[in-house]
């Protein structure tokens, strides 16, 4: 069991966190308030940041601002104990390896030169241009942010993190000060060396993805989470090529989401252009229920599509909180689901993904048909077997082309998960399961639903014939069954 990483209040027992003995007395403590420093060292609110807050109340006295108080801080057991525990956490140590030779594979980082800066010294400089960063061997620098003359601390650094990111991922300008808080003994990594990372060691220049997603997985004011014009705010999704943060454009103040490519995928030109792809064809389909695409920006030795930020849930989400779905509801739900898919057919995209995951829905049943990785273009001589699964049309599975009438099948199923709240086959057994699907037809969800109304039977029976052409001709078809009962004759 991890060992529990103590808040300073927690520490030192004032009772000054919210509903402590001695907060209605003397007042909540700065430190437990400002959640904008959650997560740093492991915290909640700035319980184990507390020296980089002002005003904070310890051992009866209010203490100034972080330059007022850094050096008693320095002298607290609390503070010593904190930077112990920091150097031991996973991401922190797992990074320490590939310096020091443990880790797999001929890391570029070994035999780096080391420097040691003397504490209170200033060795990252913000708005400076640096062709070098450093990886802490020892020791602790606290990052600061200076806006309109003043500093503001932004964040924590300890053994294993690497400081001055910015310099080896984009070139730019340092986006902020660090100070060593401690004496720090440091790695030195030129940018000349961090560029062979990607050809010489591809298990650290995966780890580098996680690195970066750590530093924009945060609400804290610091840089290190601009992107362009855009900052993220936490990170609400991880997949095997991508990362998904929530975040907001700094110009419009719109929420967004952040769609980060994993570096290591970066260098595989087939994932590469799939991911611009994807960009392309969102940026061209303008509809009301499918996500729409605000841009793409290239930084951090990677590419980020921004996308409109949906409040909400997805179709598997409800299944798995909530059961099965009410017959009216779905019946709703899919007729925004056809109209997207014939709207996208109609500018020449295949979706090729479609399942409940995919289908998002706002808090105002607003349904938004996203997730466009492996789309392609209609007539494109795309014959990969790619798409969850379950919801792969027999045809694609015997080797043909994806078409509309896939599309309409992979709804199909959609559908009867909606209502049946599972999917038509076993699927314990992946050889039988693939061949049930090509030989027998999906059972009729009413024989697990009574009461089901006959228009939606119909509709998600016909949606999975095994045979193509007894399918939906094309979603006009499906729509006027799904919006009155009768098919077109």
């Amino acid at each position: 069991m991890a060992m529990k990483r103590l808040n300073c209040w927690e520490y030192m027992k004032c009772g000054r966190e919210p509903g402590g003995i001695a907060s209605d007395l003397h007042g909540v403590c700065p430190a437990a308030a400002d959640s904008s420093f959650t997560g740093i060292n492991a915290g909640r609110n700035a319980g184990r940041f507390c020296w980089a807050v002002t005003n904070t109340a310890c051992k009866d006295l209010v203490q100034g601002d972080y330059a007022q108080k850094i050096k008693e801080c320095r002298d607290c057991e609390f503070y010593h104990m904190v930077i112990a525990e920091e150097g031991t956490r996973n991401l922190r140590t797992k990074f320490l390896r590939f310096v020091q030779g443990a880790g797999i594979g001929p890391s570029v980082l070994r035999g780096l030169s080391r420097t040691v800066i003397p504490q209170g010294k200033r060795f990252v400089f913000q708005g400076r241009n640096m062709d070098a960063a450093y990886i802490i061997k020892t020791g602790a620098g606290i990052v600061l942010v200076e806006k309109d003359g003043k500093l503001h601390p932004a964040d924590h650094r300890c053994e294993g993190d690497l400081v001055n990111m910015s310099a080896l991922f984009t070139g730019e300008p340092s986006m902020a000060h660090v100070e060593a808080e401690t004496e720090i003994e440091a790695w030195v990594i030129k940018k000349d060396e961090f560029n062979r990372i990607p050809e010489s060691d591809s298990d650290l220049w995966e780890f580098l993805t996680e690195v970066v997603a750590d530093r924009f997985d945060s609400r804290r004011p610091t840089s290190y989470r601009t992107i362009g014009h855009y900052m993220t705010t936490r990170i609400i999704g991880r997949g095997g090529y991508s990362i998904v943060y929530k975040g907001v454009d700094l110009n419009s103040g719109k929420q967004v989401a952040i769609k980060m490519m994993r570096h290591h995928r970066v260098m595989d030109s087939d994932f590469l252009t799939k991911f611009k792809k994807e960009a392309d064809i969102l940026d061209r389909l303008t509809h009301d229920h499918i996500i729409r695409v605000h841009d793409m920006v290239e930084r951090y030795r990677t590419l980020f599509i921004i996308m409109e930020y949906l409040e909400g849930e997805s179709i598997l989400e409800k299944l798995h909180d909530r059961g099965p779905i009410a017959h009216t509801q779905a019946s709703a739900y899919l007729i925004q689901a056809c109209t997207a898919i014939q709207y996208a057919y109609q500018q020449g995209v295949l979706h090729k993904d479609i399942n409940p995951g995919n289908l998002m829905v706002d808090q105002e049943d607003h349904l938004k048909l996203v997730d466009f990785g492996l789309a392609c273009p209609v007539h494109e001589d795309d014959e990969l077997l790619d798409g969850a699964f379950p919801y792969l049309a027999p045809e694609l599975i015997n080797g043909e082309r994806a078409s509309l009438k896939s599309e309409i099948y992979a709804l199909g199923v959609t559908a009867y998960e909606m209502v049946t709240g599972q999917r038509p086959y076993l699927e314990d057994d992946p050889a039988r399961f693939t061949r049930m699907r090509c030989e027998r037809e999906i059972p009729e969800p009413r024989l697990s639903v009574p009461g089901l109304p006959e228009h939606l039977n119909r509709f998600i029976v016909k949606a999975c014939r095994i045979n193509p052409s007894q399918r939906f001709k094309d979603m006009e078809e499906a729509l006027a069954l799904l919006k009155t009962g009768n098919t077109r004759k």
